[in-house]
């Protein structure tokens, strides 16, 4: 051995592969491109990565930072050999909570941590993210791939990402919640990217593969179906925004679900009671609260339940924001309302899921 190192061991040979990396960074430079926007160029290979915020149209900006991984659900991408969407989801956790705060996603990077690095693979993966970015109207500026064998299992990886947005001064949401304000859903697309450790437990239970078909998507295997990618609602919201002035607080449903994500909009003095049975709950839920034999309030703590945006409107002017998000493409519902709260729980039910 000792003979063998002085012999000269290389890089590629401890398992991190240079040209690897190389290859793959050539690939998904038109990938990368294609999310050019007003104030940054899109393109990749520098040490760092720029963006005008004059160019973007801002005068007197205050710049607004998210970073989120995908949790366990990239363990169902890594499993199914499904990579394409999951880079969706990374980018749908960030600017969900930019646009949450009354600012514009404007820039994105993302890290790709793996054991050893398959350039297929990843090119997959950046296609997901240029979508997302695409889809949110931010730049993907930069990013990092990492090489670590010895730290993950061949095949295995893991995702990070980083937004930043801004708002002009004085713009930030959450405004003044009110008691008898509004409480408008905007409908998910599944499970989002919250909750798969419980999902692969259940499945776990379940006794089905991931190419099994899936019992509430018809047509569809159970894999590809639990990887549905999370939305993305900044367009429309910065559609409400700019077109009505009765928005006072965005409320991401993520981990922790309504009781625990609700409340960090609300103020002193204020809580909200969801009417449960006008959420439209997907199929998804009802099979995994079925086969988990998860309780509802453990769902509700859990998953979006079909809810994966909140939308705290001023009474007087909840009809105007549901017009202008469905004028942006959205399907608004009246979920509830706020109430005067003095102890207890902040966030109080009428109703019950169709699970």
């Amino acid at each position: 051995m000792t003979e063998k190192l002085k012999n000269g061991l290389t890089y590629a040979q401890a398992g991190v592969d240079i040209d690897a990396g190389n290859a793959m960074v050539d690939q998904i430079k038109p990938l990368v491109r294609a999310t050019r926007r007003p104030g940054a160029d899109a393109e990749i290979g520098g040490f760092g990565g720029l963006f005008d915020l004059k160019a973007a149209g801002f005068k007197d900006p205050i710049l607004v930072a998210a970073n989120d991984g995908v949790g366990t659900k990239v363990k169902i991408a890594i499993d199914t050999g499904i990579h394409d969407t999951i880079g969706i989801d990374l980018v749908a956790m960030c600017v969900n909570d930019i646009i949450v705060q009354g600012a514009e996603p404007l820039l994105f990077l993302d890290y790709f941590a793996t054991g050893k690095l398959e350039p297929s693979v990843g090119v997959d993966i950046v296609k997901g993210i240029a979508e997302g970015c695409r889809l949110a109207g931010c730049a993907l500026i930069g990013g990092e791939t990492a090489e670590m064998p010895g730290l993950y299992a061949r095949g295995d990886y893991d995702l990070a990402g980083f937004a930043v947005g801004a708002a002009e001064r004085g713009t930030l949401l959450p405004k003044e919640v009110k008691v008898g304000d509004v409480l408008i859903g905007l409908p998910s697309s599944g499970v989002h990217s919250n909750g798969f450790s419980l999902v692969r437990r259940i499945v776990e239970a379940s006794g089905l593969a991931w190419d099994a078909p899936a019992p509430f998507a018809p047509g569809r295997t159970l894999g590809a179906a639990l990887l549905d990618p999370t939305r993305i609602y900044v367009k429309p919201l910065l559609a409400a925004l700019k077109a009505t002035d009765g928005i006072n607080a965005l409320c991401h449903i993520t981990g922790g679900g309504f009781p625990d994500n609700i409340p960090r909009v609300l103020p002193a003095g204020v809580g909200v009671r969801l009417d449960l049975n006008a959420i439209p709950v997907p199929p998804v839920f009802g099979w995994l609260a079925k086969t988990g034999g998860v309780v509802e309030a453990e769902m509700l703590r859990t998953f979006n339940c079909g809810i994966g945006m909140i939308v705290v409107a001023a009474a007087d002017k909840a009809d105007a924001v549901m017009a202008s998000l469905r004028d942006a493409g959205e399907n608004p519902i009246h979920i509830g309302e706020t109430i005067a709260h003095e102890d207890g729980e902040p966030v109080k039910t009428s109703g019950s899921l169709t699970l």
